[in-house]
């Protein structure tokens, strides 16, 4: 019998942070750019196919325009919080997207393997999420932050070559990683972090760590000041992983 994967991520925490993003969406100005860019890039890819898809599932995109343009398709869109690290309770898709949502599983490897179970036949996949190499200034600001006692404040992530070989593990036929980066500049590290919980993109560790305190943030705010660029603008990466491939 294999054993459980580790409990790296907090289910609780994670079904949080997709709820507060969920409520933020609804402020004016609330960011959105990562998921736009995410299905922006996915309906590029799906204009590609030579065979339309009769039958769609689409995880995670609360945009609504991947449904939209999946139209001549029978599309299944489960609630917020759908639980991809279980057997879906559906099969048969000529077409699975998950958008966004698989960063924050313990156990990747097996979603993946369940969204190859769930396609039927020839049926192709594509999973998009924030990868390896994102965040890099807000990791140097955390560590000068945290000082001498750093803490887990950022979670772990999939860089490309760790998802093509989950890919060939889970059995996906004609498997391709690739990534993309997207650059914002910020002028406050309040706003970054703002655009952080209005995406979901917080921090969803199992372990929580100790509230960074006043003298902390002001270690943060420094540190972000001392990092900015002649026109006070710290410029911030986000890495987009792609993963995709169909049934075997």
């Amino acid at each position: 019998m294999s054993s459980p994967p580790p409990m790296i991520f907090s289910p609780v925490r994670r079904t949080a942070a997709c709820r507060r993003a969920g409520r933020l969406q609804g402020t004016p100005n609330a960011a959105r750019f990562v998921i736009d860019d995410i299905v922006e890039d996915m309906l590029e890819r799906l204009a590609f196919l030579r065979h339309k898809p009769k039958r769609a599932l689409v995880i995670g995109d609360w945009t609504g325009k991947l449904a939209d343009a999946l139209s001549d398709a029978d599309v299944t869109e489960p609630e917020p919080g759908f639980d991809e690290e279980r057997p879906y309770p559906f099969r048969g898709f000529d077409l699975i997207a998950s958008v966004g949502t698989l960063d924050t599983v313990n156990d990747l490897p097996g979603a993946l393997i369940h969204i190859r179970k769930a396609l039927g036949p020839d049926g192709r996949a594509i999973a998009s999420f924030v990868g390896a190499g994102s965040l890099p200034m807000l990791r140097r600001i955390m560590l000068a932050a945290d000082g001498e006692r750093p803490a887990a404040r950022i979670h772990p992530l999939v860089d490309v070559r760790a998802g093509a070989q989950l890919l060939q593990r889970a059995g996906w036929a004609d498997p391709v990683a690739d990534s993309r980066a997207l650059t914002v500049a910020y002028r406050s590290l309040d706003r970054l972090t703002a655009d952080l919980r209005a995406q979901g993109l917080g921090n969803a560790l199992a372990s929580r760590a100790p509230p960074l305190g006043k003298a902390g943030l002001e270690r943060a705010r420094r540190a972000f000041a001392e990092a900015a660029d002649e026109q006070g603008r710290v410029v911030e990466t986000f890495e987009i992983l792609t993963l995709s491939g169909r049934h075997p």
